[in-house]
Parts: C-alpha cells; structure tokens; sequence
C-alpha cells in the first residue's frame, strides 16, 4: 500500500461543490474516512447492511470497495509469479485480471442464512447474527438507514460495540436510534426517504474514492 499524501479534504470539498447541501457533512465524512482508513490499513474490513433501497446501497458500495472503483489495481508481482507457477497459462490471465480489494462483506446477500435465521430464530437480529460470525475486533461496521430507526440495523451496531468494531451510521437529518451507538453519524439533510437515498450515494463514492486513491493510487 503507497505511503503518499493524504487528499481526502480535496475530494470532499469536490463532492461538496456538486452537491452543496451535504456541507454540514463535511467533518462527519471526514471521520468515517478516516475510520475506515485505518481499519484498512491493519488489514481489517467493512461489514454493510441496510434495507430495501438501502441493502442495495450496500450493495453497491462494498462492489466499489471489492474491485476496480476508477483506478488501476493491478496485484503485485509476488502473487503474479505465484499463480504462473501454479498454472502457466491460468495464472498469466489471472494475474492480468485480479484486482485488489479493500475488503467489504454485505450483509444483505446471504439468503439461505439470512431466511433461516429470520425464521427460526428472530427478524431484528440477522444482521447481528452476521456480524457476530462474520466481524473481528478492529473492523467497521456501516449501517445505512435512511430514518436512523431501522431495528435489525440498530441491533447490528450494538453487537458492533460490543465487539470492539467501530459503527458509522448513513442516516437521514434526524439520525433516529441509531446515532447514539456510532462512533460517526452522517446525517444528510433530508427528510424524505427518497431525496435521503440520493444524498447517500454520493457520499459512500466519496469515501470509496478516497479509500482506492490512498491505498491504489500512485505515490505522490
């Protein structure tokens, strides 16, 4: 991973400038970044969760985390040698097709484990149940809700903390029950569920922007 200078203020000043109304954002995104630049930096990951068109932001953002998001992420050449060495002509074509990951997991996809656990056990916990198998001490957890009250999200960041895994919450103005167990609550400026979800989207690309540029960019 590049030792480099850290642009993150620049690329959120340039979010800001396209959409004005996320200005009083500015410090939270700023901390989630660095949140989960750390985490990432000790080899640790992000786990996701959310519902309806938030599960599909999740989605979407660990997608922009697993691969390509807009820069090259060639693997190193140790890893190329080593799968050449395994298979000639396989290895050559994977070593010129992996891209590293900055590793993310939705917890929204899982549905033979998330439908058992709803029905035998409990609704509100399947997040949690996942995290709990999934999470380790120094991972983040983001939990995307657009009133901040979505129940099975809420149970997820206090298993979070009980698990020394950090919390952010995507939220709308008001933050819900949710906010109180993150560590960073970003809280768009809407009301509306659906202008929350466009506000959303902006701004996980932002932090997926900066996240690729400081571990995949070149030096400066």
């Amino acid at each position: 991973m590049n030792k480099k200078e850290d642009r993150y203020l620049t690329h959120i000043e340039d979010m800001i400038a396209r959409y004005p109304a996320l200005s009083p954002c500015r410090e939270d995104i700023a901390r989630a970044y660095l949140i989960l630049k750390e985490a990432y930096a000790l080899d640790h990951k992000l786990l996701v969760a959310g519902n309806g068109g938030s599960a599909a932001d999740s989605e979407h953002m660990a997608g922009e985390l697993m691969k390509k998001f807009r820069l090259s992420r060639p693997v190193g050449k140790d890893f190329s040698d080593r799968l050449s060495a395994i298979d000639a002509d396989r290895g050559e074509k994977l070593a010129a097709n992996l891209e590293r990951s900055l590793m993310a997991v939705p917890l929204v996809t899982h549905e033979a484990l998330t439908t058992a656990y709803m029905n035998d056990v409990d609704n509100a916990g399947v997040f949690a149940q996942q995290l709990y198998g999934y999470g380790r001490s120094g991972d983040v957890f983001l939990g995307i809700s657009t009133s901040g009250n979505s129940e099975n999200v809420i149970c997820a960041a206090v298993c979070a903390k009980a698990m020394d895994i950090k919390v952010i919450a995507l939220t709308g103005e008001d933050g819900g029950k949710l906010a109180p167990f993150a560590d960073v609550a970003i809280r768009v400026p809407e009301t509306e569920t659906y202008k929350i979800q466009e506000y959303h989207l902006p701004i996980y690309h932002c932090l997926c922007l900066m996240l690729e540029e400081y571990f995949f960019g070149s030096p400066a």
